[in-house]
């Protein structure tokens, strides 16, 4: 009987071995370790939403460096520049940072060639394509399980330009997307939600509005601010495109 138990503890023992040994190689072979204890700073889990953004061009170094050193930033540039990615990703980075106490992103819904009222649903339904562009940045700065606990809770909020009027933005990180689409009403009208402790950045591409030309009041406020010495007025070119190199042949003849 003796013998017995002594033969039963033997496959236990030898596992109980083995296990140190077979963790490390599960971690070597995924990356993490099932009990969390992974060689990153963070879970390995989450790794690909907490890496660090680098610049890829001159242009985007210096729009990082205006939204670190001012609270008000214009970034002005073509398509596929990064403009509303850097913004978001440096919204996301000051809010874990604790330096803001949330993160207010607008766009104006504006249409391009075709109607929202013929969109089914109600207004949030409506309303939602024209603010995917902003979901899909967020989702690749945070997991999706934080991105819907964050939103759920306030500390994210999506929200057309529209709603905006009336409201001060304190302790904020504000992004204002698109702002090409925005008149210079409006853009005066955002510009001025702006509270204490809070930074905003305005993108957007003057030569590709929706608006009549004559409408679009981005080009003219950006020229206004530029001699605010807290003021940053970036533009970016096509050398800063980071999309497919076609985007930027394409932009040069279109």
């Amino acid at each position: 009987m003796a013998k017995q138990r002594s033969i039963a503890r033997r496959p236990r023992e030898a596992a109980e071995h083995r296990h140190p040994e077979t963790e490390s190689n599960v971690r070597a072979l995924f990356g993490w370790s099932p009990l969390g204890h992974g060689d990153g700073e963070d879970d390995g889990r989450d790794q690909r939403f907490v890496r660090t953004i680098k610049p890829r061009s001159a242009g985007q170094e210096q729009l990082i460096e205006a939204i670190n050193a001012k609270p008000l930033v214009c970034a002005l540039g073509p398509a596929g520049t990064g403009k509303t990615y850097l913004a978001i990703a440096k919204a996301v980075e000051a809010l874990e940072a604790g330096r803001v106490s949330r993160i207010v992103l607008s766009r104006p819904a504006v249409e391009a060639g075709e109607s929202i009222g013929f969109l089914p649903g109600h207004m949030e339904d409506k309303l939602a394509p024209y603010l995917r562009p902003l979901m899909d940045a967020l989702s690749d700065r945070l997991s999706p399980k934080r991105l819907k606990m964050m939103m759920t809770e306030g500390v994210i909020e999506i929200a057309p330009v529209g709603f905006m009027r009336g409201r001060t933005l304190n302790n904020a990180f504000v992004v204002i997307d698109e702002a090409q689409n925005c008149t210079y009403g409006q853009l005066k009208m955002l510009l001025t939600r702006l509270g204490w402790h809070s930074t905003m950045v305005v993108t957007g591409d003057p030569n590709q509005t929706d608006l009549l030309p004559e409408l679009s009041g981005l080009g003219q406020i950006a020229n206004a601010l530029e001699k605010l010495p807290d003021v940053a007025v970036v533009r970016l070119k096509d050398a800063d495109i980071v999309r497919h190199p076609l985007v930027a042949s394409m932009l040069g003849v279109l």
